[in-house]
């Protein structure tokens, strides 16, 4: 693991990862939370088939206060009932009607913040990863985005829901630290007028799976 782009092939880590507990995600401040989710991992294991990817990128969604989030206004719906709940639940949802996005729920019951997770560096299990993306072979584009990170982890709409405490689907801390975090406007949440200007999307500056945009032009690296 390098100290500035956190790619790396290297897996003796991996073995020493501890599950994030309740308390991590019961928390009143989701952007501290989407900061501190950098580094972790995504396990999954579906079917028998058994992946993990680093988290790269992050997006924070605040709630009933923030224009950008699916729960603005205390919006609820079918959908979005999972965001009111307990926090350290999976939000999983389709976008354009082909991406299915995972997002962290956050705070407590009735506050229904989220964190989406927007990029993955793969670890483990990239043969099946490959075949879920149907590709040959594998580069930075694999787990690069929100739709690419939970395809290549297997995560879709019907994970909604699930506990972040089972053995199918959790994140987990295995202590890598020392990487450069950058923070920018969130991507593609224009329709959030004033809050889109919002600096609540961080990133692992310089690591290849992060989502190529102009946003990170103007990234600020943060101390």
């Amino acid at each position: 693991m390098n100290n500035k782009g956190c790619s790396t092939g290297e897996s003796a880590k991996y073995n020493k990862m501890q599950k994030l507990g309740r308390d991590f995600y019961v928390r009143t401040d989701v952007v501290q939370i989407a900061k501190e989710l950098l580094g972790k991992i995504v396990v999954t294991k579906f079917e028998g088939i058994y992946t993990t990817g680093r988290i790269v990128e992050t997006e924070a969604y605040a709630g009933i206060i923030d224009k950008a989030s699916h729960a603005y206004n205390n919006r609820r719906t079918n959908r979005t009932e999972i965001m009111f709940g307990d926090a350290g639940h999976a939000y999983v949802y389709l976008c354009y009607g082909i991406h299915h996005l995972f997002n962290v729920v956050c705070n407590t019951t009735n506050h229904p913040d989220a964190v989406l997770i927007r990029g993955i560096e793969p670890l483990e299990g990239i043969d099946d990863m490959l075949i879920r993306c149907n590709k040959k072979k594998p580069d930075a584009s694999l787990g690069r985005g929100p739709g690419n990170a939970s395809k290549t982890l297997g995560i879709q709409t019907e994970h909604s829901g699930m506990d972040l405490q089972s053995s199918q689907l959790y994140l987990a801390d295995d202590g890598t630290t020392g990487f450069d975090v950058a923070v920018s406007k969130r991507i593609g949440v224009d329709y959030a007028a004033e809050h889109a200007q919002w600096l609540y999307r961080f990133y692992i500056a310089g690591n290849p799976h992060v989502t190529k945009h102009t946003f990170n032009k103007e990234g600020i690296l943060l101390l």
